[in-house]
């Protein structure tokens, strides 16, 4: 089994590897051909020489609606409105150790550890390990939710509720007493006002499970800047040409240049934190595929170990020179220079490999 799972390790992690370095690929070269495209466009009026353009616009983002919460009677002046509702409740965490068994082989022994903590999702306790003295109660008082103002605009611009979904900057809206009033009786009389939140419970300070507490966060009226394509009098997705679509938005009065730098920045991030995944699954692939070597070792004391440590190596050398060599095969076809060095690195690494794993066998062996 460990052996099956192994080699699926290995192909799934290839796949996404490959799926990675396109879709970089894909997007520096959407992003380059965005920030050659773009055009500064005033937010007063609308201009129709723009009509389909990607632009670039930057100004206050307001709205007159006032956003409610039905259930808590919670209301403001906002381009958002979020309930966020999170119960204290019981969390199981599985630990599993694999030991060395006596004559070779190995057991794999799980423990179970329990923790009180905040959730905003109700965690079932019946399919714990243990549930007995480990009980999470029934349902919260309320479901998480968003309210989105459905009249927003840039100046002369309407925002779509895409570009308000992706603005950042919500700030806490603490309940008042006053609020509290104005609830429902069957919530008003176990709610209280507490640490900027409805609380159901006892104590704050000290909660029990079963305690709920219902926080809100609202993004007010600010300054916003905003690149995608003009459509009429709104925004809407810029398709280019490489593939990919260019819609963003930023807080504050940011230039073009330097928000295709930010996109810029982040691809980059992403690209190398899933090469990384890549990188250790592909390893763990080859060590599940290798451990067989290690069971049969494990026959005599000590020897097992020994062997493990040095397939544990191996089955680093062996990920890195199968990442980059996926990496390589990708970039050959999209870029075929880089592509091509980087073949020939990953060539280097497993001849190197190889000779010095030769190397320790001779110096190892005994004279004759």
């Amino acid at each position: 089994m460990g052996v099956l799972f192994g080699l699926v390790f290995v192909l799934v992690a290839i796949a996404v590897l490959c799926w990675n370095e396109k879709n970089a690929v894909t997007t520096a070269k959407s992003l380059k051909e965005g920030a050659a495209a773009v055009v500064s466009a005033e937010p007063a009026t609308v201009d129709p020489a723009n009509e389909k353009k990607l632009i670039h616009v930057t100004g206050d983002a307001t709205t007159a609606e006032v956003l409610s919460d039905p259930t808590f009677a919670i209301s403001a002046n906002a381009l958002r409105l979020t309930r966020n509702v999170a119960m204290y409740q019981w969390k199981e965490e599985e630990k599993s150790e694999t030991k060395n068994k006596l004559g070779g082989g190995t057991e794999t022994v799980k423990t179970y550890t329990y923790e009180k903590t905040w959730s905003d999702k109700r965690i079932d306790s019946s399919k714990f390990k243990h549930p007995q003295d480990h009980t999470n109660p029934g349902g919260m008082v309320a479901e998480n939710r968003t309210a989105t103002a459905q009249k927003a605009s840039l100046g002369a611009f309407r925002l779509t509720a895409s570009l308000i979904g992706k603005m950042e900057g919500d700030e806490a809206l603490a309940p008042t007493e006053e609020d509290l009033g104005k609830l429902k009786p069957a919530l008003k009389e176990k709610a209280k006002v507490s640490e900027d939140a409805f609380y159901f419970g006892a104590d704050s300070s000290a909660p029990a499970i079963g305690d709920q507490r219902v926080t809100f966060k609202v993004l007010k009226p600010a300054p916003f800047s905003v690149i995608a394509q003009q459509v009429g009098d709104t925004f809407a997705p810029y398709p280019t040409h490489a593939g990919k679509e260019i819609e963003r938005v930023e807080s504050g009065t940011m230039t073009a240049a330097a928000m295709f730098q930010h996109a810029a920045s982040e691809n980059a991030i992403l690209t190398w934190i899933i090469r990384a995944g890549g990188f250790i699954f592909i390893s763990i692939g080859i060590g599940l595929v290798l451990r067989p070597i290690t069971v049969f070792a494990d026959v005599i004391p000590l020897v097992g170990n020994i062997i493990g440590v040095g397939l544990g190596f191996a089955a680093l050398a062996l990920g890195f020179v199968v990442t980059l060599i996926t990496i390589a095969v990708v970039w050959i076809v999209v870029r075929p220079v880089l592509g091509i060095s980087l073949l020939v690195l990953a060539i280097a690494g497993f001849v190197l490999s190889h000779r010095a794993g030769r190397g320790r066998k001779a110096v190892a062996a005994p004279a004759s």
